[in-house]
């Protein structure tokens, strides 16, 4: 195909707040897939949402909202709409007045029958008053299940509103008005409840989606002007008051405050912003005043990427949910075959009565409907995924939340992950008479002219001990050892022990007193050590990286320099463990030494040092060898080999940061280390959730089946308990999982 055949596919997204149940939305991808130019179709009932890739050449949006609409589902423009309309809408009219036209019938029939007055007969079968209202009943309550059935026949589908369609109209056919009232009334009611509780479910991507502020006050032209979110552009200065949401993804200009970043991140506490700090849209601006000049346009922030990937997440199904899909397309014919032989043979072959026959069979027909089994693990998945969101962790797909919760080993990158990936002075130790003050004036001095790491390590920490400066001429980098400039005329160096032991020092010989003294032979102490054996020593067993200070003639002082390990590593890591994770791994690039210490002080099981990125994915696929299951926990970048081999991969710190959105299967959006425990106890509820809710499902519908030949079981509790009552308990299971909150 030439690139001037090629044609350029769209896609298209609607909401579609009724489209509720799996039978729905295979109506609603039945018609769509049967339309020209259609070239994918995907139906997510759990959010009510259904995504249509197209032809723009064959079709287009207004089309397709169309063919949806003609299935019987009304297309939303407002995916924020409220719950009360459910409360006012014609299918709750139709059913309450059904209710009450069944409820005088009831009383007609039961509680007064010499008022229940008969009107006239028809084939030997006499019409009461009572018999009337039941089929009124039946007529309001159950039209719009009707309309629905017909759309299902013009759909070629056998779900639950043509079998109970089918139902309804049997039964006041064959002169059982009565249970085809309780049969419309009844289910009517479960599918309003249905419909609300999965509105609840549906409500925290609702809650998500608010965040974003409608106008935005930007400054143009010297003037500032409020205008839609939709009009700002990049490069626009957004102005951002105190209690303000923040409109876009920006970088600070002017002004300092405090950001609660909890709807992005899940941070408890406020951040504090100033000049050229990152801020996002949909934080609130807590304290001060804020100019924020922008860096995305609308739909491209943070907060749209984070409502865009969790409202994709039904994408990928999870296995149990590939399972319930397969168990539902042969359970419901199975059991349709079940309802016609248990309403025909036995009066056939028996001469049974057909009156109990057929109610027994139509019994079966309403309890052939899968709704709450096929619903139990999608709802829950949407539950688990959009309560993650809220609280800083973005989980892509049903798929993921359900292997981490089968997770049994964790790999923890070192750098980033367990600790801030920022070097700082641990140690300041002084030699002679010095102080810690003087100590820091003369390696502050030196090192602030180096750009590396280090140096800057020591610069800030000098910086922040405003222990001032001193001039310094003749600077110069020794590549690989150190440092060298001259301080008051007098030459200094900043480097490894190894350039102190080129310039002639005897490292090893060099002792020092406990009060930091050279110790003279004739006079040593018991408490002095080996400046090289035991004080650069003991700081590079600690993972420290030991810079010495001083003159050609003289040691000044020691300092040691480290990544430092993330407050609250040891705890999250002794949570992993309470978890149920076996084994927690950290695999680091750095030396031996370093890993070794760091190890130590979180109090991992194992680590394994001195690894590039490819042989960082050889270790996880080592494990998984073993037979683990592994979760891999990197920055989503230098890690991303090993991120994708993993069962699972989990990029930390992951706000404003495409890469990790795109590459991980989970996203930790701060660096906060406590929701990686929070991650996992999530993921093991839903998990148990799941079960649970399939559990229940199947035995609810097998003890149901199992009796309704016998008579045992009625349509009102094949309607009350296997539709109504299971789906509401199904939705009210998945709905704890909103309730489960990172430990602080």
């Amino acid at each position: 195909m030439t690139a001037e055949e090629r044609v350029e596919h769209e896609e298209a997204r609607f909401s579609v707040p009724e489209m509720d149940c799996p039978s729905c939305a295979g109506k609603v991808e039945s018609a769509l897939s049967r339309r020209a130019g259609v070239e994918s179709v995907e139906t997510h009932p759990a959010s009510g949402r259904v995504v249509v890739g197209y032809d723009p050449e064959a079709t287009d949006r207004d089309e397709l909202g169309a063919t949806i609409e003609g299935t019987g589902y009304a297309v939303e423009s407002d995916e924020n709409a409220s719950l009360e309309p459910i409360r006012r809408s014609p299918r709750a009219v139709a059913t309450a007045l059904g209710g009450a036209v069944l409820l005088v019938g009831l009383l007609l029939r039961f509680a007064l029958p010499g008022s229940d007055a008969a009107l006239f007969s028809v084939l030997g079968r006499t019409y009461l008053l009572s018999h009337a209202l039941f089929v009124a009943s039946a007529a309001v309550a159950g039209l719009p299940i009707l309309r629905a059935g017909y759309y299902s026949l013009r759909a070629r589908s056998l779900d639950i509103d043509f079998l109970m369609g089918v139902g309804i109209l049997g039964a006041v056919a064959a002169h059982h008005p009565f249970e085809g009232a309780m049969l419309a009334v009844l289910y009517s009611v479960a599918e309003l409840l249905e419909r609300f509780s999965m509105e609840r479910a549906r409500s925290s991507l609702h809650e998500l989606m608010e965040l974003s502020p409608e106008t935005a006050t930007v400054r143009r032209d010297g003037e500032e002007r409020t205008v839609p979110t939709e009009e700002v552009v990049v490069g626009d200065v957004a102005v951002v008051r105190p209690g303000e949401r923040i409109p876009m993804d920006g970088v600070v200009i002017e002004g300092e405050s405090a950001v609660n970043q909890a709807p992005i991140t899940g941070e408890s506490g406020p951040v504090d912003k100033e000049k050229g700090a990152e801020v996002y849209a949909g934080t609130i601006n807590e304290s001060g005043y804020l100019e924020v000049q922008v860096t995305s346009e609308a739909g491209e922030n943070t907060l749209a990427r984070v409502v865009d990937l969790v409202a994709d997440a039904e994408r990928e199904k999870t296995d149990r949910e590939r399972f319930v899909d397969r168990f539902a397309s042969v359970y419901t014919p199975l059991v349709v075959v079940a309802a016609l032989l248990t309403a025909a043979v036995p009066p056939l072959a028996f001469g049974w009565a057909w009156d109990t026959w057929f109610l027994r069979g139509l019994t079966l027909l309403v309890i052939s409907c899968p709704c709450a089994f096929v619903i139990s693990t999608p709802v829950s998945v949407v539950s688990g995924i959009t309560s993650a969101a809220r609280n800083g962790v973005l989980i892509k797909g049903g798929n993921h939340l359900e292997a981490m919760g089968e997770v049994d080993t964790i790999a923890l990158d070192k750098t980033g992950t367990l600790t801030t990936g920022e070097l700082a002075v641990t140690d300041v130790v002084p030699v002679g008479d010095r102080s810690e003050e003087e100590l820091l004036r003369c390696a502050g001095a030196i090192e602030r002219r180096s750009e590396h790491p280090i140096a800057t390590a020591i610069g800030d920490r000098a910086d922040g001990a405003d222990v001032g400066n001193r001039a310094v001429e003749g600077f110069e980098s020794l590549a690989g050892r150190g440092v060298r400039a001259e301080l008051d005329g007098t030459v200094h160096y900043a480097g490894k022990p190894a350039l102190f032991e080129a310039l002639g020092f005897d490292l090893s010989g060099t002792r020092l007193r406990s009060d930091g003294g050279i110790c003279l032979e004739e006079g040593c102490h018991e408490d002095c050590e080996s400046l090289r054996d035991e004080l650069v020593a003991r700081l590079e067993r600690e993972g420290k990286t030991v810079v010495l200070v001083g003159t050609d003639e003289e040691i000044e002082g020691v300092i040691g320099v480290a990544d430092e390990v993330r407050p609250g590593a040891r705890e999250a890591v002794s949570r992993l463990r309470e978890r149920g994770i076996d084994r927690v791994v950290m695999l680091t690039g750095d030396n031996e030494g370093t890993a070794r210490a760091i190890a130590r002080e979180v109090g991992v099981d194992e680590y394994r040092a001195e690894l590039l990125p490819e042989e960082k994915l050889e270790a996880i696929e080592r494990l998984e060898r073993e037979g683990a299951s592994v979760a891999m926990v990197g920055d989503g970048v230098n890690d991303a080999p090993a991120l994708a081999t993993a069962s699972v991969g989990v990029a930390m710190g992951a706000a404003g940061t495409d890469t990790a959105l795109e590459t991980a299967d989970v996203a930790l959006m701060a660096d906060d280390l406590s929701r990686l425990p929070y991650l996992v106890r999530l993921s093991q509820t839903a998990n148990g959730v799941i079960r649970g809710n399939i559990g229940a499902s199947l035995a609810v519908k097998a003890v149901l089946v199992a009796g309704a030949p016998f008579g045992l079981v009625t349509i009102v509790h094949a309607v009350v308990i296997g539709d109504m009552g299971m789906s509401l308990a199904v939705t009210g299971n998945a709905m704890r999982l909103a309730r489960i909150e990172p430990e602080e």
